[in-house]
């Protein structure tokens, strides 16, 4: 019997994130009906992590983070829980991000935002104040820009510089006056507002449920599960 998928989010206490994470997954499981698919969320919303990894004590799951990049839940949080569940590390996929598809799921929300292809994009990542995250949020820049076909600027909406403003305003000086902006975010909320007020001519929504982030939470899953040599689902 295959493992369940349990996906972990964030957490927010604004509903339309916990709204947006759910739609993720009804996708999900549409994608893969034969499949288990759960969710809980580290923080902020129930079932907490804790709470899902005791209803699943018998069955072993796969972990996969609706996290974007490598920072301090992927690398010390979810291990920790992993320990304290007695499941192997192998039972944790990596972050969602960077990949290429979720550069597609970028480029089809600044498409939906009206930006022309050869608009100047800023990225607006969280932001973090661990560089591997960072580095992260700059691989994910690069591969939108080879997506779209011309450079894309990262910036960082919190811990670090640019920020979305400053990475637009100087685009701007430069002889950019309608720049687009693309939220490298899941879920609506604080961070999606504070990109939504730099000044750019179009910004992009948060990914959410797009259909290849749905993808991209299958192919982390199957990738764990076969380095774990545990079964396909019938």
């Amino acid at each position: 019997m295959a493992p369940v998928l349990l996906a972990v989010a964030h957490g927010s206490r604004d509903p339309a994130a916990v709204t947006s994470t759910r739609a993720l997954f009804r996708l999900v499981r549409s994608l893969r009906p034969e499949l288990s698919v759960r969710c809980c969320f580290l923080d902020l919303a129930r079932p907490t992590l804790g709470q899902a990894l005791a209803q699943l004590s018998d069955q072993r799951p796969i972990l996969v983070p609706l996290l974007l990049g490598t920072g301090y839940h992927l690398r010390v949080d979810l291990p920790a829980a992993l320990a304290t569940a007695g499941l192997p590390l192998t039972h944790l996929a990596p972050a969602l991000g960077p990949h290429p598809l979720l550069a597609e799921a970028l480029a089809d929300r600044l498409t939906e935002a009206g930006a022309p292809a050869d608009a100047p994009v800023v990225l607006a990542g969280a932001g973090s104040s661990d560089p591997t995250a960072l580095a992260d949020t700059d691989r994910m820049a690069d591969l939108l820009a080879t997506r779209l076909g011309h450079p894309v600027t990262p910036a960082h909406l919190s811990a670090a510089t640019p920020t979305p403003h400053q990475a637009v305003a100087a685009l701007r000086a430069t002889g950019h006056p309608a720049v687009a902006l693309a939220t490298y975010l899941l879920c609506p909320g604080f961070f999606a507002r504070r990109a939504a007020a730099a000044p750019a001519r179009w910004t992009g929504a948060p990914l959410a449920a797009h259909p290849a982030v749905a993808r991209l939470v299958l192919h982390r899953y199957d990738r764990a599960r076969t380095a774990a040599e545990l079964p396909a689902a019938a």
